[in-house]
């Protein structure tokens, strides 16, 4: 790669071959080590990364770590909140870790998370579910909580096509509405002049906009879209042995978008996977002699799912939904099983092979060098990152490292001040503890 700021270390290049992952036994690894707590939270997870590794394969295998950067840090370094080089990097070397990145307040890049998802279209958002013993819930059983969620990744409202109201882009499209569908323009509330004012007139308000002030936003749902994150959900679940398929929507209301993306999933599961109906349908099972033989693939409306997890969550096993539903369904389920603090994530490609796991909270900068703060965001990303490139003994090294840590009662604030018993240390030394127990 030509890089005008970075260097790449001295390792192999992780390749594409067929659909399958060529890794050599040095990866050239792309990390953002992340804003505000950022730093503290790489510097721990990276030896707990780098001492898994050398128990795992003793020497024979190490990873090139490549720091690129994004974010405050490479505004204040590159005066460039997403350097081109950086983007380059992770599309050369396929995969990579990131910490938490603080988005510019004003123009330019609405979130630099969801740029970096969109210029590599890394499709999937997978975020696995479960509960470590010992960590502090709000639930009487997070134990139940096991589920891998596929939320979609490029479309939804997250493809970001929006505009304010008052503005002359949104006026076009309210008149492009009124003319081409007047039907559908009527729906719109407070789409006229005439219509604020009856309104603020009934109210008895004296000053009030006189123009016209609509937000309009577009939803984009494409059957492209939908088929290739329904198709990797399905192929997961028979990868790793799951149970069901559960597609979560709100077709009820939305049924163009979301009711598509429920109807096109059943299409999915019966053309690429040969599952038959279930009583009539549209429930449907993979049926014997086929691979994934018995796996269930259902659906359920986006608002009582959001109940049934809490009340039943062991009805619940990978979750295949829209960006939206996807994001309100991990934190709501990472907040069962200890946080948003120790939620792990991955933005991935399944077709192209690149892939970026990331730490799911936020910079928390009033945190920022106080060593302080869960690191367990990264080290369960970096748990996933390993697994996607076949180290599973390294991942296995990592959760046990993890539950030991745990167990042991000597974890950071966040836990210390929920857990009977427990010392609060700070973050280098639960990565030291994870350590310990690898």
């Amino acid at each position: 790669m030509a890089d005008k700021n970075i260097t790449p270390p001295v390792g192999g290049k992780i390749i594409n071959q067929n659909g399958k992952l060529n890794v050599p036994d040095n990866p050239i690894l792309p990390f953002i080590r992340g804003d505000g707590t950022g730093p503290d939270i790489w510097a721990a997870s990276q030896r707990v990364f780098d001492a898994a590794v050398l128990k795992a394969y003793g020497g024979k295998r190490k990873v090139a770590w490549f720091e690129v950067f994004a974010g405050e840090t490479a505004f204040k370094k590159l005066n460039n909140w997403l350097p081109d080089d950086t983007v380059e990097a992770f599309k050369e070397f396929l995969v990579g870790i990131k910490g938490p990145l603080t988005t510019p307040v004003g123009g330019g890049i609405r979130s630099l998370n969801v740029a970096l998802r969109q210029m590599l279209d890394l499709y999937v958002c997978l975020r696995p579910v479960q509960y470590f013993t010992g960590v502090p819930s709000p639930v009487k059983h997070p134990e139940k909580v096991d589920m891998v969620i596929f939320r979609e990744n490029t479309e939804d409202i997250y493809a970001g096509i929006e505009h304010a109201g008052g503005t002359p882009e949104a006026q076009k499209i309210l008149d492009f509405m009124a003319k081409e569908f007047p039907k559908d323009f009527n729906k719109v509330r407070f789409g006229t002049k005439q219509k604020a004012e009856e309104f603020w007139k009934a109210v008895g308000a004296k000053d009030f906009p006189s123009d016209v002030r609509v937000g309009i936003g577009i939803k984009p749902v494409s059957y492209s879209g939908s088929v290739r994150l329904i198709h990797s959900a399905i192929s997961y679940a028979i990868k790793f042995k799951r149970k069901s398929v559960t597609l979560v929507h709100k077709g009820n209301i939305m049924k163009f978008t979301e009711g598509a993306f429920r109807d096109w999933g059943y299409q999915v599961a019966k053309q690429y996977f040969g599952a038959l109906e279930i009583d009539g349908g549209p429930w449907c099972k993979i049926p014997e002699g086929k691979p994934g033989a018995g796996i269930v693939i259902k659906d359920a409306i986006a608002d009582i799912t959001l109940q049934q997890v809490l009340t039943r969550p062991e009805d619940f096993d990978v979750i295949a939904t829209l960006n939206l539903n996807g994001d309100y369904l991990s934190d709501a389920l990472a907040a069962q099983v200890g946080g948003i603090g120790i939620a792990p994530g991955g933005n991935i490609n399944y077709i192209s092979g690149h892939a970026i796991f990331e730490a799911t909270h936020g910079t928390a900068p009033k945190y920022a060098n106080q060593d302080k703060v869960n690191p367990g965001s990264v080290v369960l990303s970096g748990e996933m990152m390993f697994r996607y490139l076949g180290w599973t003994e390294v991942a296995d090294r990592i959760i046990k490292g993890l539950n030991g840590a745990i167990a042991s009662r000597r974890v950071t604030y966040d836990f210390a001040r929920l857990m009977d018993g427990a010392k609060e240390i700070k973050c280098s030394e639960f990565g030291d503890n994870i350590i310990a127990h690898l």
